[in-house]
């Protein structure tokens, strides 16, 4: 265990060694580290992703978009292997400078347009199709609102109590305090707000809904981090609410699934390049792209 009154040296300097879990994938330098050309299917909507809470919005709303009749939001679901360093392909980085999935690449322009940043994606795919964003104003900026708090909460959920919580090679008071009083801070917000609302930013479904579920309704069901009991999360029941709520949504159900690829064998659809892929999994399906 390393002091815990470490001082900060005056220079920074990477140590590769440090960083717990996902430190073989964190690096203090962008761009490409090999070159991989991304794979392209038949649908205008190329998607590159995992199934982690950021990953999940984007797949929840094109299965959203397609249960309301948008033929045109047929995607294929490509797996990007982020503990394998998928995400540092000249490919992908081409698409996300960033090298955070999800990556979208809408080829129904010419040239294509790439869309990164999982709220980006949300908001561009909403405009595009023209849905689950309110059209009047004050609804809108209430939709918007919400959309940016989960944009700006998260990252104290994941990358602060997440990682220090699950993640981080030593377990110390201070950082697990700090950032656990802020999620429950934030949970208390939502549960506030869905006290007398049936969605987060109203009476209507929204991307604000698809952008929060993933994380916070992961969160009290224990699905993120196994801290639902340390959290107290089953005291936020607004939240417990909805969370049940749009745990029933059939294109949740199916969001959850492109793209995993661990846990139970039948929740998961490694790519998703057809609506029949959800019926007609089999075991080469689940392994598709591991040797790609």
């Amino acid at each position: 265990m390393t002091d815990p009154t470490y001082t900060p040296p005056r220079v920074w300097t990477w140590d590769a060694e440090s960083g717990g879990r996902f430190a073989s994938i964190n690096r203090p330098i962008a761009g490409p580290t090999h070159d991989k050309e991304l794979p392209v299917g038949k649908h205008p909507l190329q998607l590159y992703s995992l199934a982690t809470p950021n990953g999940v919005k984007v797949t929840i709303m094109l299965e959203e978009l397609l249960t309301q009749g948008f033929e045109g939001a047929e995607y294929d679901a490509h797996l990007i292997r982020i503990t394998e360093g998928d995400q540092f392909g000249s490919g992908f980085v081409g698409v996300n400078p960033n090298s955070k999935i999800p990556a979208l690449l809408d080829r129904s322009a010419d040239p294509a347009i790439r869309v990164f940043e999982s709220g980006a994606i949300l908001l561009y795919l909403a405009e595009k199709f023209g849905a689950f964003v309110p059209t009047d104003p004050a609804g809108r900026a209430e939709c918007l609102s919400w959309l940016f708090w989960q944009m700006g909460s998260a990252p104290m959920l994941g990358g602060g109590f997440g990682h220090f919580y699950a993640y981080a090679p030593e377990k110390y008071e201070y950082p697990i305090n700090r950032y656990a009083m802020e999620v429950k801070r934030q949970l208390d917000v939502l549960d506030r707000q869905l006290a007398s609302r049936e969605y987060i930013a109203g009476d209507q479904y929204t991307i604000a809904d698809m952008a929060i579920w993933p994380w916070y309704g992961a969160l009290v069901d224990n699905k993120v981090y196994e801290a639902a009991e340390f959290l107290q999360t089953h005291t936020y029941t607004n939240v417990v609410r909805w969370t049940r709520q749009l745990e029933e949504r059939s294109a949740v159900q199916r969001g959850r699934m492109v793209n995993r690829a661990w846990g139970d064998p039948s929740e998961q659809l490694h790519e998703r390049h057809d609506a029949s892929d959800f019926e007609t999994r089999t075991q080469d399906k689940l392994d598709v792209g591991r040797d790609s």
